[in-house]
């Protein structure tokens, strides 16, 4: 089963995964058609398993062969899709150009005489600011509705929220389509990787003030959260002298916006850094020794500078309570509540036994008999509960217009990129289900069930909404998710007095907010 299965996958970097997650849909679902018969139908623990690892099922989800919803890279998506990903701003130009041209066009506007004129200048550069958050997001919800590679983008979202950032404390607007590429490209990959990816990115340095750490002027900010919140986790052992030597560690690393290198002078020269924006400015780093992690870390020969910061990445990485940590928090992601230490001890010890390698945890994760009993019970986040409505109720075809799905978002407070505090949105259940959350998701139900709620109007245009309101009542739905359904969730649709009522019935069921 497993080598059939790898083999219509075609599997890309992670074949262990790939594996492991085939024969946890098929060894749940029906026998194997045999050729010229009707496909089985999918039973309910194959649609839950599905369901899980997607963004939500939808025909496709199903149809496929179990392989190619966990494919790597970068997948093409339907052509309506990406053609308006092609268009974007940040699919045209590198980040790095886009914010030395944002950056330059900031320094201009303040040397504008006539106040007037700046203040207009400024609000269109603030416009300029808010398109280029809107084309991230656009594009993270066009790839989580149509992208193949269904579980990496899935993990995407979970590394953009454990790594959180906030799109409106300074200029990270303009640089969220290039941090969430780097953690995309790194989301099943190893830990270590991830980690100092985050602690690269420009977002990340301006958001937790690490651009404005240096020797005798010590910034604690990203210090404490990488080590509280990316890492080792509170209550994990560090202390606060850990906090401030990794702190004096991080000295130096920065943004440089201008395209010139700062003049050093020749004893400084080989210590200098930069990878695009990030630079790490040996004057402005403290070259003294420090003690951090029972290590002395030493700020003296061919590996101070720089090869400080790498030795405090390799120590964290290694760290077994980042591997708890992490663990936790990735079963509690697809799971929900209530996850068995056990299972994030086993966890635990796979991720050390492999340095850290993401699929090797998630194949464990998986494979676990603990998570299959939880499959159905989870309950969905905003952000999959708006993304998995719109998959189900227009299963293939594209929107083409997130807006309605941003300011739903907005409204359940998981805006993306709106997470104020550092510590991301909260994976428990509670968070989600107070009586406001809730009565949000009914209007969703009815705004999605009785249209396409703007959808498929593109921004800007005159003209009207074309798609008539979705039609649940479909295959799929009677030849897979009736199946899944409680007897109160039928008996209520069974009320339903019209098929938009009934949509939003079965898309406000808490059937549907499971997964």
């Amino acid at each position: 089963m497993a080598q059939r299965c790898k083999a219509r996958a075609g599997w890309a970097s992670t074949p262990g995964l790939a594996v492991a997650l085939c024969a946890l849909l098929t060894s749940t679902g029906p026998a194997a058609a045999q050729p010229g018969a009707s496909p089985a139908a999918p039973t309910p623990a194959a649609i839950a398993a599905a369901n899980r690892v997607t963004w939500g099922v939808d025909q496709a989800a199903l149809a496929a062969p179990p392989g190619q919803l966990f494919l790597a890279g970068n997948p093409p998506l339907p052509p309506v899709a990406q053609a308006q990903i092609d268009a974007m701003r940040i699919t045209r130009e590198p980040m790095v150009q886009i914010a030395q041209e944002m950056q330059a066009q900031s320094k201009a506007i303040n040397a504008m005489p006539d106040p007037a004129a700046r203040q207009t200048a400024r609000q269109q550069w603030q416009q300029a600011l808010g398109d280029l958050q809107r084309e991230a997001a656009t594009r993270s919800l066009l790839r989580d509705l149509y992208s193949p590679a269904q579980l990496q983008e899935q993990m995407t979202w979970f590394w953009c929220n454990h790594f959180s950032v906030f799109a409106g404390k300074r200029e990270i607007r303009m640089l969220l389509g290039g941090y969430e590429d780097g953690l995309r490209a790194r989301a099943l990959g190893h830990f270590r990787d991830l980690l100092e990816a985050s602690l690269r990115a420009p977002a990340m340095l301006q958001y937790l003030d690490n651009d404005q750490n240096a020797a005798g002027h010590i910034n604690e900010n990203y210090a404490r959260e990488l080590l509280e919140l990316h890492s080792m986790g509170v209550g994990s052992g560090y202390s606060q002298t850990d906090v401030q030597e990794l702190a004096r560690i991080l000295t130096g690393v920065g943004i440089r916006f201008e395209g010139d290198d700062p003049r050093l002078p020749p004893q400084l020269q080989r210590y200098y850094r930069r990878d695009g924006l990030m630079v790490f400015n040996p004057q402005r780093h403290d070259f003294g020794d420090k003690h951090f992690l029972g290590h002395i870390i030493s700020g003296k020969g061919p590996n101070g500078g720089w090869g400080e910061v790498e030795q405090a990445l390799n120590l964290i990485a290694a760290s077994p309570a980042t591997a708890r940590h992490v663990s936790a928090q990735i079963a509690q992601y697809f799971m929900g509540d209530g996850v068995p230490p056990a299972l994030v001890d086993r966890m635990a010890a796979a991720w050390q036994h492999s340095g850290g390698d993401i699929p090797t945890v998630l194949r464990l994760l998986f494979a676990a008999p603990e998570y299959r009993a939880s499959l159905g019970k989870g309950f969905k986040d905003p952000v999959h509960y708006v993304v998995s409505a719109v998959r189900l109720a227009y299963d293939g075809r594209v929107i083409l217009n997130t807006d309605p799905m941003l300011g739903w978002l907005g409204r359940m407070g998981e805006g993306l990129y709106g997470r104020e505090t550092p510590d991301g949105y909260p994976l428990a259940a509670a968070a989600w289900t107070g009586p406001g959350q809730m009565e949000a998701r009914f209007e969703i139900a009815r705004a999605i069930g009785n249209g396409s709620a703007g959808l498929f109007k593109p921004r800007g245009a005159n003209t009207t909404d074309q798609p008539a309101f979705p039609q649940l009542q479909n295959a799929l739905y009677y030849n897979a998710l009736a199946t899944t359904l409680s007897p109160r969730a039928r008996a209520t649709l069974a009320q339903a007095t019209s098929p938009q009522e009934w949509n939003m019935l079965f898309l406000a069921s808490p059937d549907f907010m499971r997964r």
